[in-house]
């Protein structure tokens, strides 16, 4: 299969200036970049789709340009419904390092040349910039932005001038990197794409030279009807394990995620966020459809990215503690401690002496020790698989379980 056959098989073809995907076969210049803002240390599934789509590309020959945003992170990408809290620059350098690990993983390409737009911009001076970019862009032109348009009509929360000029420095990332490395193509998330035509202007007005953008779309959560992302309030994170700010989600709850998706939607998301190949993916759903009690679509896509996530050892690790977990015949007193431990790797943990309530709200599993207790006195939470009635000290290794499907291990 071609690229171009591939992005719109996997559903990765919105906005874009490439008329006609076929060009993108046969491109005289391979080369793209794909940027990432540090506004958290962790990206999100939703950001991961868009990495998917780079690694779409990468394995048809195209060499990749990954841009952490540095400088960008410093300002915020505009949102539709009010500015962003601005972030200490130890809490950007923080972010950053996490991130550039995240791509690195998923991309798995050696040859990746890793930017960070502070690079360039550290020692640039304010009047520089507006000559040379801020004179190139009407404000007309920008006033039409959507936007801008969501920020200052009516109801509207205003825009700072900080993030207005947002879309020039995101501009000029491109203008750089056409500049230095002979990148022409950007590839984004379909909410980027007026940002990244900035970047064709620029090239176009100061260059002489022409430039493209593919987008690919926003991945819509089929039950919430919301994006997948950190501003919804719903994101799964690519991090694994706590660094002290939250960001994260363990490896069996991501799994868990995936799973537990929709028949309605788990074609599309095959598609999007594993590796299979197209004759692999269509046998799994033609069996999956004869068979829908099997849920196998289901379980192919929760190994499928979550081996695109945290690897081939991980995803075979959680798919067969699942198994274990949620067999009827498992009795978790029958197992030792050094087992019990085995199974922390992968689920949420917390220590002995801690309060059974406290754990709970702690690890997320009640939004309060209200509920936390509502859950106890109703029966859903067991340790070891013994119902519980009333708060207790977690005082030996155990697996404590709420409802159908969150765990805990205590260590």
């Amino acid at each position: 299969m071609k690229l171009s056959e591939e992005l719109i098989y996997r559903g990765f073809s919105a906005e874009t200036t490439i008329e006609n995907p076929a060009e993108l076969d046969s491109r005289a210049s391979k080369k793209f970049y794909f940027g990432a803002d540090p506004s958290a240390d962790s990206l999100t599934i939703g950001n991961l789709a868009a990495l998917m789509m780079c690694a779409c590309f990468v394995r048809h020959g195209y060499q990749p340009y990954l841009l952490v945003g540095g400088a960008t992170g410093q300002i915020g990408d505009p949102k539709d419904n009010g500015e962003r809290d601005l972030k200490s620059l130890d809490e950007i350098d923080h972010n950053k390092a996490c991130i550039k690990k995240q791509i690195e993983n998923v991309i798995n390409y050696s040859d990746a040349t890793l930017v960070d737009n502070y690079d360039w911009f550290r020692d640039m001076k304010y009047l520089d910039f507006l000559r040379e970019v801020g004179k190139a862009f009407s404000m007309t032109q920008l006033l039409d932005r959507q936007f801008v348009q969501n920020r200052i009509g009516e109801g509207g929360s205003g825009i700072s001038y900080a993030e207005f000029s947002y879309t020039l420095i995101q501009g000029y990332d491109f203008l750089h990197l056409y500049r230095k490395y002979g990148v022409d193509l950007q590839l984004c998330g379909a909410d980027q794409y007026g940002n990244c035509t900035s970047g064709i202007h620029l090239i176009k007005r100061l260059e002489g030279a022409t430039a493209d953008v593919w987008s690919t779309p926003l991945v819509i959560d089929p039950i919430t009807g919301r994006k997948f992302g950190k501003s919804e309030g719903n994101a799964i994170w690519l991090a694994s394990s706590d660094n002290g700010r939250g960001n994260y989600t363990p490896i069996f709850d991501f799994y868990q995620f995936w799973l537990n998706q929709p028949d309605e939607a788990v074609e599309y998301l095959i598609k999007i966020y594993t590796l299979l190949e197209k004759e692999e993916i269509e046998d799994i759903l033609r069996r999956h459809f004869e068979n829908p009690a099997e849920r196998i679509a289901q379980k192919a896509l929760a190994r499928g990215a979550t081996e695109v996530v945290h690897g081939k050892v991980a995803a075979e690790a959680i798919e067969n503690l699942s198994t274990l977990l949620f067999a009827r015949e498992t009795n978790f007193a029958e197992f030792t401690a050094d087992e019990l431990m085995e199974f922390a790797e992968y689920l949420p943990t917390v220590k002995k002496g801690a309060m059974l309530v406290d754990a709970l709200v702690d690890k997320g599993l009640a939004e309060s020790k209200k509920k936390a207790r509502e859950f106890i006195t109703q029966g859903a939470i067991t340790i070891n698989g013994v119902k519980v009635t009333e708060d207790v000290g977690l005082s030996q290794t155990a697996i404590i379980k709420k409802g159908k499907n969150k765990f805990l291990v205590v260590k």
